[in-house]
């Protein structure tokens, strides 16, 4: 893009020289039919100059709108994720399950309180004299609906897989597995939307340059992304001016 208004402006300033050749040295019958035409080509040169500019103003613009719609959707998405995991101790690859489980699952209340019992083992090595250990224990005492936590009395759960403002019928890509890190099994997910698809209907060139970004302040890689399948991670990828990312 810089090249382009670069070339442009080089453009202009040549044919600014050119008038003005032309203006002293050609006759007088000849010039202003050329002058005409040269300023006829400074103005659509100085046009194009304009909107090559103003024209990455507006995608920066909506780029930014479109970003912030897709990232409240991949919130309620790690969310809702998120609360099916400390439930069932997994993530799911399934928006139908992740539904159901908003709609029916159940947080359970605990409370845990500090006690201490006789420790048989010391007892015995002190001959009988009683010794004691500290231990925990954890009561239910209530259960709470998902629904009622994560998004009260909003039904935006139910369409929070689509993908707002970009082509018809896209929809985050959602994964779910586990990593091995030992003998442990690490439950990961993610939710992504590749750029191409949330930009869509915007110039082929802005496109491809936004999905090399690589800046602290912009959306690096070629999606915009929450959680990961190759780290344990469930952090989006978007910079902190668009919102809280953890």
């Amino acid at each position: 893009m810089l090249n382009l208004i670069l070339i442009i402006i080089g453009a202009i300033l040549l044919t600014f020289a050119i008038v003005w050749l032309i203006d002293k040295y050609l006759p007088s019958k000849v010039k202003p039919v050329i002058v005409i035409a040269l300023w006829a080509l400074i103005i659509l040169l100085g046009y194009l100059t304009f909107d090559s500019v103003y024209g990455e103003i507006k995608f920066n613009q909506l780029k930014v709108k479109r970003y912030a719609a897709a990232i409240e959707k991949l919130k309620d998405i790690r969310d809702s994720e998120l609360a099916y995991r400390e439930v069932n101790g997994k993530f799911t690859k399934s928006y139908d399950t992740l539904i159901k489980f908003i709609e029916n699952g159940q947080f359970t209340i605990i409370e845990r309180r500090d006690s201490s019992v006789v420790d048989e083992e010391r007892t015995k090595a002190y001959g009988g004299v009683e010794m004691f250990k500290d231990i925990v224990i954890t009561d239910t005492i209530g259960y709470v609906p998902v629904k009622d936590s994560l998004f009260k009395t909003s039904t935006r759960y139910k369409t929070m897989m689509d993908v707002p403002n970009a082509k018809p019928g896209t929809k985050f890509t959602l994964n779910a597995g586990e990593l091995t890190d030992g003998d442990n099994k690490i439950p990961v997910f993610e939710a992504f939307v590749k750029k191409d698809d949330l930009l869509f209907d915007q110039p082929k060139d802005l496109v491809s340059k936004e999905k090399e970004v690589l800046s602290v302040e912009g959306v690096n890689g070629d999606a915009l992304r929450v959680g990961s399948m190759d780290e344990v991670k469930t952090v989006g990828n978007w910079p902190k001016t668009y919102g809280n990312n953890e």
